[in-house]
């Protein structure tokens, strides 16, 4: 069985090896031996985190504020896309010409509120990668992310009795100043560098399975 990829973990095929003798990376080989134990084991790792619980009870409300700040009527999409039975994505929205992805922050201490700091967020999160197989998933030439600051669920699994609410409880702050926006343009070399980097992973991927298989 060939190596599944998501669009969100993409990101892990296309970090650079330390050496121009390698070609794959440290990292790209530890993900790689960690999806081979998945199949093999036929388990699926729990990553469930306070961030994590606030971006899926929140994607909603962080779409209904890019609505208000874009003056759209943005709805999510519920359709996943595949590419060639290896690659597969779900956009948050597509539109007749873009793909907007939206990212919710989890307090104003994290929220990326200068581009500067939003662009950096989404190189050390691996977004941009995320972003260019949606943009090869579904065939549009213009992607963003969308960073987006709404108040947190006073829920008792997210927010402690102690907890700084001044940094969670946003309502009053307008719209515009909570959201964060960065757009990127579809790059074909780098989606064929991609998919190359693809086959090095798979081949790897399949020596590792027959050995633990075997």
């Amino acid at each position: 069985m060939n190596l599944k990829v998501r669009a969100s973990e993409a990101y892990n095929l296309m970090v650079k090896p330390r050496s121009k003798s390698e070609t794959l990376s440290e990292t790209t080989k530890t993900w790689l031996k960690e999806k081979v134990k998945q199949e093999v084991f036929a388990y699926i790792p729990t990553i469930e985190n306070k961030y994590m619980i606030k971006g899926i009870r929140c994607e909603d409300k962080s779409i209904a504020l890019l609505n208000e700040v874009e003056n759209e009527w943005y709805e999510k999409n519920t359709e996943r896309f595949y590419y060639e039975d290896w690659l597969s994505g779900e956009p948050d929205i597509i539109t007749s010409d873009v793909i907007r992805d939206v990212k919710t922050s989890w307090s104003l201490e994290t929220f990326p509120a200068f581009k500067e700091d939003a662009e950096k967020s989404i190189k050390s999160a691996g977004y941009e990668w995320q972003l260019r197989c949606y943009m090869l998933l579904v065939g549009r030439e213009r992607a963003s992310i969308d960073y987006c600051m709404v108040s947190t669920p006073d829920d008792e699994d997210l927010l402690k009795p102690w907890d700084n609410l001044t940094i969670h409880q946003v309502d009053n702050i307008p719209a515009k100043q909570r959201v964060s926006t960065v757009w990127f343009e579809r790059d074909k070399k780098l989606e064929e560098e991609l998919i190359e980097r693809y086959k090095l992973a798979n081949s790897y991927y399949l020596e590792r399975l027959n050995e633990l298989v075997n």
